[in-house]
């Protein structure tokens, strides 16, 4: 199936989620522009699109800069006449409470973790309308329902991605733009790993991406490949009736009560 002939779209983050939508995404036609602040990552990401043939640009922006998401978007549309879709994947995750957090990872948490989706959706939207129509995804997490200890900016922050969705989908239902999110539960991604890092300290890393599996009903952590199966799905005219919905990717964790 190539789903995404023809189309351009835009995808923040060049790890883990975001990897996996770009590559999901160029697999079935689209031609991407793929962007995120981590220099390294984004060399490797771009040396593995020339070694597969994607059509995949990796570009360096820092999502939360409003001149550098408007120097994105403006390239994507000199480079391919347009943009159709966009995927906001990029997100910070600090830990702490309210009083360990200090303001500045606050401002930070938000500026990155919302702040670039109201920015891509400002300076591309616009450019949607005049293509007649496109989609939107923004990936959230379980945690803007439920959140554990210690996540007060990123638990609120993704709590706002849901709210914010919303927003843009009734504003821009009638210019022919649907707007979903996806909030994961735990993914195997170098975020989940900084988690393990943090909560589970003494024991390996892969030790503790098994005891989080567990906590899953389906009994592991999912994919960042699983991930981007669904934000294509919402990306597609397949989802041509989904819009400012909310979609788990959780492996049934919301789906219970702690409840033995």
């Amino acid at each position: 199936m190539k789903d995404f002939v023809n189309r351009i779209a835009i995808v923040t983050g060049t790890t883990g989620i975001g990897h996996a939508i770009a590559k999901r995404l160029a697999a079935d036609g689209c031609r991407v522009v793929a962007c995120g602040i981590d220099s390294l990552a984004n060399g490797e990401f771009q040396q593995e699109t020339r070694a597969s043939g994607l059509t995949i640009s990796v570009e360096h922006c820092d999502v939360s800069d409003s001149n550098q998401v408007k120097a994105v978007v403006g390239k994507t549309v000199a480079a391919y006449g347009g943009l159709d879709m966009i995927a906001n994947a990029a997100a910070i995750h600090p830990f702490g409470t309210a009083p360990e957090t200090d303001p500045e990872s606050w401002n930070r948490c938000m500026a990155v973790n919302v702040g670039s989706i109201f920015l891509f959706a400002h300076f591309g939207i616009p450019e949607m309308k005049k293509r007649g129509g496109g989609a939107m995804v923004n990936l959230s997490s379980v945690q803007g329902y439920a959140c554990q200890q210690g996540v007060a900016a990123y638990a609120t922050s993704k709590g706002a991605v849901h709210s914010l969705t919303r927003a843009l989908a009734l504003d821009h239902a009638a210019d022919h733009i649907r707007v979903n999110s996806i909030s994961p539960g735990s993914i195997r991604t170098p975020m989940l790993a900084s988690s393990a890092a943090h909560f589970a300290q003494d024991v390996p890393t892969e030790a503790a991406f098994d005891r989080f599996g567990k906590a899953h009903p389906l009994g592991r952590i999912g994919t960042p490949e699983e991930v981007a199966e669904l934000a294509a799905f919402l990306l597609s005219d397949k989802s041509g009736f989904c819009t400012g919905g909310d979609y788990l990717v959780d492996g049934g964790l919301l789906a219970g009560i702690g409840v033995q």
